[in-house]
């Protein structure tokens, strides 16, 4: 059976930390920024850790099972 590939837009979009939990960057942080305040947007700038309903499908992408 052939290797399992990466899904070249999920490793754009999620990393893997050392004690392997799998992040994600927060959204809404592109465009239509004026309204939105200087807090909103200064929080937008962290990662996040993705949902525990999504971590079987993203770590299947990520090639880790």
């Amino acid at each position: 059976m052939p290797k399992m590939k990466t899904h070249r837009g999920a490793a754009k979009r999620f990393r893997v930390t050392g004690t392997g939990k799998i992040m994600r960057s927060k959204a809404f942080k592109s465009h239509i920024l004026e309204k939105k305040s200087q807090k909103r947007k200064r929080n937008y700038r962290h990662e996040a850790e993705i949902a525990p309903s999504d971590k079987k499908v993203v770590a299947r992408q990520l090639g880790l099972r």
